[in-house]
């Protein structure tokens, strides 16, 4: 088993971008998930709000998030978002360990994912593992894996909502993806995780389970 891909998400519920290396560390993927949309106060993904998904964010060279390559702050990003998601929706920067749904790292397997036959990119991994059969993941909650040069804790499946229904480049929805994932994965497919040796990782690594 390997890396087969590194995602990054500046900007929750935006696409992401794929990346080659990384420095994992105890916080996941840095730059990952620092800037998210709110409405009223409120935080707004694209569970609600797809959206959101046609927007492409990536991390700019001095670290500041980028969305469709245009400062994320800026006035010409702001307006775009109002019109696509609505008339109150801004964008705000916030490191907190609270800005991730679970835990900070989402790790995927191929072969779970080819079970269902559909683009990846609907999983949202961080780390796509490449190699693995069916069924492998099921049995690493409890488990440690070694990726690359860091180690990651294994805490749960994750359990998979509406996002999954939207395809990420239309955000049409497809309502059947999601009752497949309950009817043949029992709602859950790819691993919540927790960094517990940080230390670099790039595409091709191998992944060991300890």
């Amino acid at each position: 088993m390997v890396v087969g891909e590194i995602w990054r998400y500046p900007v929750k519920s935006m696409g992401g971008e794929q990346l080659q290396v990384i420095m994992l560390t105890a916080d996941g993927i840095p730059g990952d998930r620092v800037v998210h949309a709110r409405d009223a106060g409120d935080v707004l993904t694209a569970r609600s709000h797809p959206a959101l998904l046609g927007f492409r964010a990536s991390l700019g060279p001095d670290g500041e998030p980028l969305v469709d390559g245009q400062p994320w702050s800026s006035e010409a990003i702001a307006a775009r978002l109002r019109e696509a998601v609505g008339p109150d929706v801004s964008l705000t920067r916030f490191d907190g360990p609270e800005r991730f749904d679970v835990l900070p790292l989402l790790v995927a397997t191929d072969g779970a994912i080819a079970t269902l036959g559909v683009d990846r990119r609907r999983f949202r991994p961080n780390i796509l593992v490449s190699g693995t059969t069916a069924d492998a993941e099921r049995s690493w909650p409890g488990k440690r894996l070694r990726v690359g040069g860091a180690v990651v804790d294994v805490a749960s499946l994750r359990q998979r909502c509406v996002m999954t229904t939207y395809d990420p480049d239309t955000q049409v929805q497809d309502v059947s993806i999601l009752r497949r994932i309950v009817r043949e994965r029992g709602g859950r497919l790819a691993l919540d995780c927790r960094v517990i040796e940080p230390g670099r990782v790039a595409v091709g690594d191998p992944v060991e389970v300890l």
